[in-house]
Formats: C-alpha cells, structure tokens, sequence
C-alpha cells in the first residue's frame, strides 16, 4: 500500500463535499501537472490511502482520509471544451491528463495545520514542507503517515 497527500482548495471541493457525494466516491480531475499526473497514471493503486489537504484557504492542513477506488484513467475534463480543464493537445486515443477516483474515508479528529506539521523533526523530508513545494499530489512514507495520524489525539 502506498500513501499520499492531495490537495484541493475547500472553496472548489473540500472534504465536506467528497462526503457529501453519491457512495462518498469522485473522480479526482483537473491536475495539470505532469509529476502530479505520472503519480496517478502509474502509481496510485486502489486501497491506497491519502490524507485530504485543504490548500489555498485561511488555515491550510490536513483534514480527512480518503482512499484510492479506480486506478488512473484519462482525466476527461481535458476533452470538454467547456470545462476549465480543457486541453486541446489531450484527445481520446492519446490522452494527456489522467485522474484517479477516490473515496471518503473520515475526517480526522481535528484539522493538522501546516504551520503545527512544520514544528516536528520527526516530518523532515516530508514533501509538503519543502520550501517551493507547488505540487497537489505527493507521495507520504508510512512512517510519516503514522506520525501524523497520531497527532490527531494531541
């Protein structure tokens, strides 16, 4: 099993609306990098697990898991010229973007701020807290997945 973290800013989609959705399952779409893409094309495999990462709001930190139901597909977004996710160059016999579907897993006990996950060395190396980081999906070891589910009782 592989763990990850995703992010997605709680105005567009947050947790809250992962839960709310039919099964508590969507397709995780719009990622336009390639790094990030290769990551859910080739890696993400079901029952993997990620932590949901609201980004780009007030007080940015982990608040929930959610877990990986379909392997990387093409992200069709990038086909729908109506869609802010569109991509000319992505057409059906040779897609560009790929998505993965995810299911809400629970909230964690309390929201981990990215501020408090800086102040442990037991983090260090972790992606999220490199400086410059930009990307929206990034693989977590398990020893640091461990350390940061048990800050929930903290």
């Amino acid at each position: 099993m592989n763990y990850w973290l995703m992010k997605s800013e709680p105005e567009a989609f947050g947790i809250d609306d992962l839960q709310q959705m039919p099964e508590q399952t969507e397709h995780w779409d719009g990622v336009r990098n390639y790094q990030a893409r290769n990551m859910m094309r080739d890696d993400m495999k079901i029952g993997d697990l990620a932590f949901f990462y609201h980004s780009n709001c007030a007080e940015p930190g982990i608040v929930g898991i959610m877990e990986v139901v379909k392997e990387g597909y093409p992200d069709f977004t990038a086909f729908d010229p109506n869609s802010k996710y569109f991509d000319a160059k992505s057409v059906g016999d040779k897609p560009r973007w790929f998505m993965v579907d995810i299911r809400y897993v629970r909230h964690l006990k309390r929201p981990i701020a990215l501020k408090e996950l800086k102040e442990y060395p037991q983090l260090d190396g972790m992606q999220i807290l490199r400086k410059g980081n930009r990307l929206s999906i990034t693989p977590v070891s398990k020893e640091h997945w461990d350390f940061i589910v048990g800050l929930e009782n903290a």
